[in-house]
């Protein structure tokens, strides 16, 4: 006989099957936030929804939502934006159907990441209807622009509640953490990501008188070896090494017998906490300054960047985390600082951040699912936490 289904665990499954049946692809609502205003509204949350605006971006939905007025108060952060779903005749299911069919729910963003977010409100929930006068507050952070230019989001609703006079102590994030199984990982950290463009400039010609011409592109390689030549860091205790990786090379050159006038190279630095945004620019000039001389002129500039690498330490907070983590799943998790850019990029300017959603196999795919299984324990280790954080951790904690 099988023992009852939890009202928790009945809870994350209806909540996350109706967010994903919001066609909420970036940068439309589709319903998902207006759901979520009317659960949480519901139990007593006072709701805010912000829209905002940036040139060149779409407007973007966001919501905050604060139960309590005490310190310490507890944030989650997702998001309910999707990317588009590709090939819809691919799919087993209905990609906003939340189909459940063995043991799996199906759907865009049920991995990232409306299980997260599913998760941890029926955590919150449960808690709250328990638990009405806890000593402190529960807030939630969600965007619409995660898996859009991230300009109209997480950013400016952050600044949003800070000219509200809100304070936060710690925050987790609801992305898909784990490579294999729950539990394997919480995320205490993010690489930052820096984009550079070189060109090379060199005069265009006949390439039967290449005496007339000079060709960029043998230069173009040599500037890409400077840049190269030698790994940025080893790494250390928390993060990998550093890792630049050409991504693009172009010279935009659609005849066969014309030597071109310029080339074009585009690279992507993942770096660590060794470097900032202004030492690595440095360094990238500094390399590319030492290449042989005599080459074409070169030129680089960077795009801009909001993504710098940060680190929330160890210590009891993080602590809590690991204990419900290993509690409900067995397993002790990674401490991992890999993978790439998050909203925690913004959170951490705030108050201390982790991550840690369900596994993240298939987000982004055809047929994006999740075990129902993992979604209930998700939030039965959200639920784990929220108990014990209030129960341990002070304002100055």
């Amino acid at each position: 006989m099988s023992e009852p289904r939890s009202p928790l665990a009945d809870n994350a499954l209806e909540l996350t099957r109706a967010l994903i049946r919001c066609a909420s692809v970036t940068p439309e609502e589709g319903g998902a936030l207006s759901f979520l205003e009317g659960v949480l509204g519901a139990d007593g949350f006072d709701v805010e929804r912000l829209t905002f605006s940036a040139p060149d971006t779409p407007d973007v939905d966001n919501l905050y939502a604060r139960y309590g007025n005490a310190r310490p108060c507890l944030v989650f952060a997702g998001h309910t934006d999707v990317v588009p779903v590709g090939d819809e005749a691919a799919w087993t299911h209905d990609p906003f159907g939340a189909v459940t069919d063995n043991g799996l729910l199906y759907g865009r963003g049920a991995v990232d990441m409306k299980g997260g977010v599913g998760a941890f409100a029926a955590a919150a929930l449960d808690y709250i209807r328990a638990n009405p006068g806890f000593p402190g507050s529960i807030a939630f952070l969600i965007t619409g622009d995660e898996e859009g230019p991230a300009v109209n989001g997480s950013v400016k609703l952050l600044q949003w509640t800070r000219e509200q006079g809100e304070e936060f102590d710690h925050c987790i994030l609801g992305e898909p953490t784990n490579p294999q199984a729950l539990g394997d990982m919480i995320k205490v950290g993010r690489r930052g990501s820096l984009t550079g463009r070189l060109t090379v400039h060199g005069v265009q010609g006949h390439v039967a008188y290449p005496h007339r011409a000079r060709n960029p592109i043998p230069a173009l390689m040599r500037y890409l070896d400077a840049l190269l030549a030698t790994p940025l860091d080893a790494g250390n205790e928390r993060f990998d090494a550093s890792n630049l990786e050409v991504i693009s090379v172009d010279v935009g050159n659609q005849a066969t017998n014309v030597i071109p006038a310029d080339a074009h190279a585009v690279f992507n630095i993942r770096f660590n906490d060794i470097w900032t945004l202004e030492t690595l620019q440095a360094e990238v000039r500094r390399r590319l300054a030492s290449a042989p001389e005599g080459l074409p002129e070169a030129t680089v500039r960077f795009d801009p960047s909001n993504s710098v690498s940060f680190l929330t330490e160890p210590g009891p907070f993080v602590d809590l985390m690991c204990d419900a983590i290993e509690a409900e799943t067995g397993r002790r998790p990674e401490l991992s600082t890999s993978g790439g850019t998050s909203d925690a990029r913004f959170i951490k300017d705030y108050c201390p951040v982790i991550e840690f959603g369900l596994v993240g196999d298939t987000m982004h795919q055809v047929d994006e699912r999740t075990p129902v299984a993992d979604l209930e324990a998700l939030a039965r280790i959200y639920r784990r936490m929220i108990e014990a954080y209030f129960s341990r951790i002070s304002p100055a904690g």
